[in-house]
């Protein structure tokens, strides 16, 4: 565990694995990450897991390592299964794993940490029944209790978030880029706390985090900046996505400090901590720890691409907190945006839109392949 890591940590901030694969579950690597790096959870997405799984559709050179996925293709294929049963088997078989990887953790945080995310599929996200339905069903197939049901903070997502944490499932509510839409996704944690502590249930059972999006809006306003092209454009670029981001912490401040809130922690309720998501610069100009060492912040998650956590690790410089204090300087970049004529609601809607495509189409992919596997793989036989 690097200097910079340990003070991450110690500043707060909960250090979490933006991947997973079985190979990186079978190889121990997951497990050195834990010991080495001060990984103290992991997220998963379609995207990491069309990667991850689409990867293994090739078979291994004699003395290669295989991806773990070959025997239980295999059998799937023998038993005729459908793809979409195929690929729930495979996806939650890992996540299963890895939160038996990262039972010790979760056991010495009291469940806190330790978490394993696996995100409910995506062709589901303007579906609120469809959600729910299927936030139940991954919660018992994975049977852990360290697993988050991720749910995308859309329309449709947001009463799904409340049943979904009302039946005491835990959830990592992801794909959120507004403010505006931040306010809501803790008001539905905490109308579902609410509904749980009606039914009886123990609220402090219940986890949850909020995955803020960070890169993917400088990528957004940057390119609209660079349309803008002047002097004043070009000094506003790479700042919006830290301003963002930093206001939304002080909206988890102020909703922190409610009533409504306040009543709910006496009652045994955990935060909803906001967690950084799309920590990886996207512009190779910018640097590689940028988001990182830029949302330092007590009771926060920042979830790494293994690129970025090894930089963090390799020459990450983490001097204290980044974002108390920054509220006024962030409101004054995000307004300076505005008044260049670039419309906040539609970056964010944008943005909003295309994670949802960029997953589902990740998603669609992985089926494609798989179902090619399985046929190659069927047996002959009548």
């Amino acid at each position: 565990m690097t200097d910079a890591l340990k003070r991450l940590s110690d500043e707060g901030v909960a250090i979490w694995l933006d991947d997973l694969s079985r190979k990186r579950i079978n190889s121990g690597n997951l497990s050195e990450l834990l010991d080495e790096q001060h990984v103290v959870g992991v997220t998963t997405n379609p995207t990491i897991f069309q990667k991850a799984i689409s990867s293994g559709y090739v078979t291994p050179a004699d003395g290669e390592e295989g991806s773990g996925y070959e025997r239980q293709l295999e059998d799937l294929a023998s038993r005729g299964v459908t793809v979409d049963e195929a690929i729930r088997m495979i996806t939650t078989a890992d996540v299963r794993d890895a939160a038996d990887v990262l039972r010790p953790v979760f056991e010495a945080t009291d469940g806190r940490d330790g978490r394993v995310s696996i995100e409910v599929d995506p062709r589901l996200a303007h579906r609120t029944r469809a959600t729910v339905a299927e936030a139940r069903q991954l919660a018992w197939l994975v049977d852990r209790p360290n697993t988050l049901i991720k749910i995308p903070a859309t329309a449709a997502g947001l009463p799904a978030i409340t049943e979904t944490i009302g039946m005491g499932i835990s959830v990592n509510v992801t794909l959120i880029f507004s403010l505006d839409r931040y306010r809501e996704v803790m008001d539905a944690y905490m109308s579902g706390l609410e509904k749980a502590k009606a039914l009886g249930l123990d609220l402090g059972e219940i986890q949850s985090v909020a995955s803020f999006f960070v890169s993917r809006v400088d990528t957004e306003i940057d390119k609209r900046l660079d349309a803008v092209g002047t002097n004043e454009a070009k000094a506003l670029k790479s700042k919006a996505a830290l301003a963002n981001a930093r206001l939304a912490y002080q909206a988890y401040e102020e909703v922190i400090a409610s009533a409504r809130w306040q009543a709910l922690e006496k009652a045994g309720a955990n935060a909803q901590r906001p967690l950084w998501a799309s920590t990886g610069v996207k512009d190779p100009a910018l640097p590689d720890t940028l988001y990182v060492a830029g949302l330092v912040a007590p009771n926060t998650v920042n979830t790494m691409p293994e690129a970025t956590l090894e930089a963090t690790a390799h020459h990450g410089e983490i001097t204290g907190e980044t974002v108390r204090g920054s509220y006024e300087e962030a409101r004054e970049v995000l307004d300076a945006v505005d008044a260049l004529g670039i419309s906040y609601d539609e970056v964010v809607r944008v943005l909003e839109d295309e994670g949802v495509e960029k997953f589902e189409s990740a998603w669609l992919d992985l089926l494609s392949s798989t179902e090619a596997e399985l046929r190659r793989l069927a047996p002959k036989e009548a």
